[in-house]
């Protein structure tokens, strides 16, 4: 149930080489620089000369560098690689009333994050986004996307401890998400991605996520494209289930999973537009620009070009950044050598042949 299938000519570049546009993206966090690891040490440190002040200079520099750094990748869109956040949960956690912390959790391997509870009702106080939005969108040439991790991910990564259930602080977090976006788009955000990754650990809860974001939709303007991230999981358990959920893109961690899942949904019925994952965000090998154009082949198994959106797996915060930027660079390569091919009609688009024809 796709929102507005013109929404997305809004991000093609004006003077684009090609007929043929396959959008490229990245999907939210990228490598911190190390200094500024330092620096938020540093404003920790009470022995430290270095305030909050300094902190606030250090995290300004840093959005800027990664803004410009993704546009000489050559990405359509680009996102400030979330540097001013430390955990997909814990930071909308610390902006939303009804959390508290308690500590660190361990996650994986060396990780941990400061896992929350929901000890009364959520409510919304002060934007979450919206001066991040407005200082990368003042930064950048391109258009900027807000990536903001969605009201499933944030219940059910959280301890509850005010609501009969996980599925009803969903539903409010939900409405809160909602009204953060309104002020996005005041603020001139066209590009929002609701991030569930939970969604893949408990895909029967498929339902709940629809719902969710049926109330995240609610109100937005067409012209604003919302898309869905889900991290790697089985999917053939939220497909077609997800044609029905108010999106115009859903972006999907295939490329980690050597595209075994792709047939799940080649059967020219996938409704919404398809942000494929060409580059694998867990290696550091960077991919080479043959590799990723059959990656982007793969796609369009499901889609035709025009619904086709170019983007990493998923995150890419936890490579060296010299990799992180070598695969945005030739991902995009990658891109439009494929739309060149495109336009000789060089590449065969299976899509269209199952696809039904429009009225």
């Amino acid at each position: 149930m796709a929102r507005d299938a013109q929404n997305r000519a809004q991000f093609r570049p004006a003077e684009h080489p090609n007929d043929s546009f396959l959008l490229t993206s990245i999907v939210g966090s990228y490598p911190k620089p190390k200094w500024l690891n330092r620096a938020d040490e540093l404003a920790d440190d009470p022995e430290s000369k270095f305030d909050e002040g300094d902190l606030e200079e250090a995290h300004d520099d840093a959005c800027r560098l990664i803004t410009h750094e993704h546009e000489r990748a050559g990405l359509d869109t680009v996102v400030d690689g979330e540097m001013r956040r430390n955990e997909m949960v814990e930071f909308f956690a610390h902006r939303i009333d009804g959390y508290e912390f308690n500590g660190p959790v361990k996650v994986w391997g060396h990780n941990y994050f400061d896992k929350p509870s929901v000890v009364e009702a959520v409510e919304y106080d002060e934007p979450w986004l919206v001066e991040e939005f407005e200082f990368t969108n003042e930064v950048a040439e391109r258009p900027v996307k807000v990536p903001i991790t969605g009201p499933y991910t944030l219940a059910y990564w959280a301890f509850n401890e005010a609501y009969e259930s996980k599925e009803a602080l969903a539903y409010d977090l939900a409405d809160l998400v909602n009204e953060e976006i309104e002020k996005l788009v005041d603020a001139g955000a066209r590009y929002i991605q609701i991030d569930e990754p939970a969604l893949a650990t408990t895909p029967d809860d498929h339902a709940i996520v629809g719902e969710c974001l049926e109330r995240i939709a609610d109100g937005v303007p067409e012209e604003v494209r919302i898309g869905l991230h889900v991290c790697y999981g089985d999917y053939s358990r939220i497909y077609p289930e997800l044609n029905e959920f108010p999106v115009d893109e859903v972006d999907l961690e295939l490329c980690n999973g050597g595209y075994e899942q792709i047939e799940v949904f080649a059967d020219g019925e996938f409704a919404p537009d398809l942000a494929l994952g060409v580059v694998d965000a867990h290696v550091a090998d960077v991919e080479s620009v043959a590799e990723i154009k059959e990656n982007i082949k793969e796609g369009l198994k499901v889609v035709p070009p025009e619904k086709l959106t170019i983007s990493p797996d998923c995150g890419l915060k936890l490579l060296p950044r010299e990799s992180a930027y070598g695969k945005m660079e030739n991902l995009v390569q990658a891109a439009r050598e494929v739309e060149e091919e495109l336009d000789a009609g060089e590449v065969d688009v299976p899509v269209r042949d199952i696809a039904p024809a429009d009225d």
